[in-house]
């Protein structure tokens, strides 16, 4: 077998812009130091990225180095829709940063910098065909956010919250890590497609090796870590709550979106089903529980949608539980996977909707106050809180708010085709269950004001716009989301 790999440039040309986005955001904001200029290469950095994930999307699967069958990186229009949507939630973010960089507390350049750096993590994990470049990209996505977190001047919170988020973060990156070191000792390969085949044709002798079972186990609670899945998730409330609001809603989709991609790689490709299926089930059932049960009793709004997040988590995690009583049929299997990747596409769209709400109505360095900051600011700002309030009834899977009703009735109907009814009874439940705390916010919008009113930013608010328009197109037109995921 020859080892001399060709290299298709074409489908590496998404991470060549992420990464050229980061090196001229750098360049930028060293000859130019104008704040104005170096958001403006950020920005258009991140439009670029997106289209051109895109159109290489658009021209079917290519693959590069490759050793044989074997390809490190696999750009299919899977690839595609996770590179899109982490380069417009990089383009969203920025967007709601605006205030927060005017204020004065947070370096521009270094902030864009680590934004970027970020996008180019979450654009190669996509693409990522073997344990090696999966955890890399993973960590690429996730290191820069470390220091986004901390780095408001003169803010003891987000120095807490960085190092919460740092200490977990390495310590589930050391798990993953001891975990794929054991899958190479007992199949002697770290591609995902080949360590599918070594479980395929060999995976009851395999099985049977307690080493193989441990190492399986690290892999998906390392990854578990990543999604803030109970009982690995106790770091997102406190993280979420001490970070700057627009790193916040970055860590809620972005990072959300990079955990749940590498999670669905491994078990989709790489693990076996019987073992990883009723380990996401018994998962998916404690965070969707655990998470609506406590942000029942919130009374901050970021942590509140922090643990809402956890929730939604749960019914992520949920198809993937049920791939192992989905037998041999692929049709089921191929749902579960398609209804994972369409309901976090979903989530993370009404997410940043919400975030950037609460980033028009609170003042430009501030945190996420409390519910009853949020007194009546429909009353005040009809169009901000009518667009918050339509994202809070999305993530509740209420119409009108379609694309969230859509996302829960894909990820029900998947768990049916899947012979997984129990599971799909726990998320109807759980799903009534976190109507009270969201139609609770929504209500609060519309009580009689309290709290002074906030002129909310102008960039914050066409941000707030685009993404609930982008909703609820999407949930007119739920299929399409569909149809990318499931090749």
């Amino acid at each position: 077998m020859s080892l001399v790999q060709s290299v298709d440039n074409v489908a590496l040309l998404p991470a060549y812009l992420a990464a050229g986005t980061a090196v001229l955001v750098l360049l930028v904001d060293l000859l130019a130091a104008r704040a104005v200029a170096t958001v403006a290469v950020a920005a258009l950095g991140a439009a670029g990225t997106a289209l051109g994930a895109a159109l290489v999307g658009a021209a079917g699967e290519r693959r590069t180095f490759c050793v044989g069958a074997d390809c490190s990186w696999l750009w299919t229009g899977r690839a595609a829709l996770v590179a899109v949507v982490i380069a417009l939630l990089t383009l969203g973010v920025l967007a709601l940063s605006g205030p927060l960089l005017r204020a004065g507390r947070v370096p521009v350049g270094e902030y864009c910098f680590l934004l970027a750096c970020a996008m180019t993590g979450g654009v190669v994990l996509g693409a990522a065909g073997d344990l090696i470049t999966l955890v890399v990209a993973l960590e690429t996505l996730t290191l820069p956010l470390y220091v986004l977190v901390g780095l408001r001047r003169g803010s003891l919170a987000g120095a807490e919250a960085a190092v919460t988020f740092f200490v977990v973060s390495v310590v589930a990156t050391t798990v993953t890590l001891l975990g794929a070191a054991l899958l190479y000792a007992v199949t002697g390969s770290v591609h995902l497609d080949r360590l599918g085949a070594a479980f395929g044709a060999d995976g009851e002798r395999l099985l049977d090796l307690p080493l193989s079972t441990v190492a399986v186990a690290l892999v998906v609670a390392g990854l578990a870590f990543k999604v803030a899945a109970v009982p690995f998730h106790a770091w997102a409330p406190a993280t979420y709550d001490g970070a700057p609001l627009p790193v916040a809603a970055y860590l809620s989709t972005a990072s959300k979106l990079g955990g749940v991609v590498a999670l669905l790689a491994v078990v989709q490709r790489a693990l076996p089903a019987t073992v990883t299926g009723p380990v996401l089930a018994l998962l998916a059932v404690l965070t969707m529980t655990v998470g609506n049960l406590v942000a029942l009793r919130q009374q901050r709004t970021v942590r509140l949608l922090a643990w809402s997040s956890v929730a939604q988590a749960g019914y992520i995690l949920a198809p993937l539980g049920a791939l192992a009583l989905a037998g041999v049929r692929p049709d089921a299997r191929a749902g579960a996977y398609a209804a994972a990747v369409a309901y976090t596409v979903f989530f993370v769209l009404l997410e940043l909707a919400a975030f950037a709400a609460v980033v028009a109505l609170r003042p430009a360095d501030g945190d996420g106050g409390t519910l009853a900051d949020l007194r009546g600011a429909a009353r005040r700002h009809p169009w901000v809180g009518g667009a918050f309030a339509l994202a809070l009834i999305g993530l509740a899977g209420l119409p009108p708010g379609l694309a969230g009703l859509f996302a829960k009735v894909t990820v029900v109907r998947a768990l049916l085709a899947g012979h997984a009814g129990w599971l799909a009874l726990v998320v109807a439940l759980n799903a009534v269950l976190g109507l009270a705390y969201y139609l609770r916010l929504a209500a609060t919008l519309y009580a009689a004001p309290g709290a002074v009113a906030v002129r909310p930013a102008r960039i914050v608010v066409v941000a707030l716009g685009i993404a609930t328009a982008l909703a609820v197109v999407l949930g007119f037109a739920p299929q399409l989301v569909l149809d990318v995921a499931a090749r």
